[in-house]
C-alpha cells in the first residue's frame, strides 16, 4: 500500500513519518511540505538520516494522486479544505488531522474556525474515534481525525452517558496538554521561558474543542451533555492528563458505584488492544508517553461524585498513532499493525 503524507514537518506528520515508515504493510511514497519543499526530510529532522530520505514536495493533487493509495493530511485548519476535495476525487482514501472535517455541522464548525469550502463533505466524512466508530470508518474514505483533547474527554466519558451511569448535566472536564499540541510554529505563548516552570489555563470557556466534544456527545446520545471544558498548558513537551468529574445518574454507594463504572469501561474496550482500565491506581503521562495507549481509571464517593481519570500522547493516540490506527481499519488490517510501541518510562 503506497501512503502519502502532507504537512510531513509538523510535529504530528513527523510522527506519520516515522509511523509509517517502521509499519510492515505500506511504503512512504510521498512527502509534502510547503515550507521545506525541495528539501530531504532528513535535513529538516537530521535523527532520520539514512532512515527516511525522501526529498518534501509542494502539494501537486495530480502528482500525490499518481503516487498513493492513502492520504495523510496533516495539514493546518482550512488549508485541508484546498487538497481534500481533489484527492476524493481522484478516488484516494484520505485521513485528515485537521478539524475540518470533524463537525457534521457546517454552522458549528464556521463558528469557531472559519468558512467551509466543501460542507457537502462533511456529512460523508468518519469520525475516526476507532474504538466507538470502527464501522462507520471501514466504509467511509474520509475520516476525521478527531482532536487531542476529544480523544481522552470521549473516550472516558461516552461509555458512561451511553449506559446512563452518568447525568448529562454539570460534566467538567479539566484537561492539561504538554506544549507540542501546539504545533512547530513559534509563538510567544510557547517560547521557553514562558513555558519553563510554569502551568496556566488558556482559552478558558472559548476553546474549539469544546464543541468538538459537545456535538458528538448530542449526536451519539440523542441529548445535549452539558460541558465545562477548560484546557491547561503544562511546561512538558507531549501528554494530555484530563480529569473528568460528574454526577451518578444511578443510586449507588461509592465503592459500588466505582465498580459498575470500571464493568462498564471493560465492557467497551476489553476488546481494544490500545485501551487500558486502571482499577489500582490513577494514569499518569509516563504510563502513555510514546505509545497509541488511553488509559482509564474510575473514582466515586457515597455522594455520587464520579472522577474519571484519562492519559493519553497528544501526538500518538491524540494525533498521529491514531490516524494510523484508522487506516489499519479502513484496511481490515489488525488494529495494532505498526503502532506496537512501548515507549518510554525514562
Amino acid at each position: 500500500m503506497q501512503v502519502s503524507v502532507l504537512g510531513a514537518t509538523g510535529y504530528t506528520g513527523i510522527e506519520l513519518v516515522g509511523l509509517l515508515r517502521d509499519h510492515p504493510r505500506v511504503e512512504l511514497a510521498l512527502l509534502a511540505s510547503e515550507s521545506f519543499s525541495g528539501e530531504n526530510i532528513a535535513e529538516v529532522y537530521p535523527h532520520l538520516k539514512d532512515i527516511v530520505e525522501i526529498e518534501c514536495q509542494s502539494f501537486d493533487v495530480d502528482r500525490i494522486s499518481r503516487a498513493s493509495d492513502i492520504v495523510f493530511t496533516a495539514l493546518p485548519h482550512g488549508v485541508s479544505q484546498d487538497i481534500i476535495p481533489g484527492l476524493l476525487e481522484r478516488d484516494l482514501t484520505v485521513i485528515d488531522l485537521s478539524g475540518d472535517y470533524r463537525y457534521r455541522s457546517a454552522e458549528t464548525y464556521e463558528r469557531w474556525y472559519q468558512p467551509h469550502k466543501s460542507p457537502e463533505l462533511m456529512e460523508e466524512a468518519a469520525y475516526g474515534l476507532t474504538e466507538l466508530r470502527e464501522e462507520e470508518i471501514k466504509n467511509s474514505r474520509l475520516i476525521a481525525n478527531p482532536g487531542c483533547y476529544p480523544t481522552a474527554s470521549l473516550l472516558a466519558v461516552q461509555p458512561l452517558l451511553a449506559e446512563d451511569l452518568i447525568e448529562p448535566e454539570g460534566i467538567i472536564i479539566d484537561a492539561k496538554s504538554g506544549v507540542s499540541g501546539a504545533g512547530r510554529g513559534a509563538s510567544r505563548i510557547t517560547h521557553f521561558c514562558e513555558v519553563q516552570e510554569n502551568f496556566k489555563a488558556y482559552s478558558v470557556g472559548c476553546h474549539r474543542h469544546s464543541s468538538e466534544i459537545s456535538e458528538k456527545l448530542k449526536i451519539w446520545n440523542r441529548e445535549e451533555a452539558e460541558i465545562t471544558f477548560t484546557p491547561h498548558l503544562l511546561p512538558l513537551k507531549r501528554g494530555i492528563l484530563a480529569t473528568i468529574y460528574a454526577d451518578s445518574a444511578v443510586r449507588s454507594a461509592g465503592d459500588e458505584l466505582r465498580e459498575k463504572i470500571l464493568k462498564t469501561y471493560k465492557d467497551y474496550y476489553d476488546h481494544r488492544p490500545f485501551m487500558r482500565i486502571f482499577a489500582d491506581r490513577n494514569p499518569q503521562l509516563k504510563y502513555v508517553t510514546g505509545t497509541n495507549f488511553c488509559d482509564l481509571s474510575a473514582n466515586a464517593d457515597d455522594e455520587g461524585r464520579i472522577v474519571i481519570i484519562s492519559a493519553i500522547d497528544n501526538l500518538l493516540k491524540g494525533a498521529a498513532g491514531q490516524a494510523v490506527q484508522n487506516m489499519n481499519a479502513v484496511c481490515g488490517w489488525p488494529e495494532i499493525t505498526g503502532l506496537d510501541k512501548t515507549g518510554s518510562y525514562i
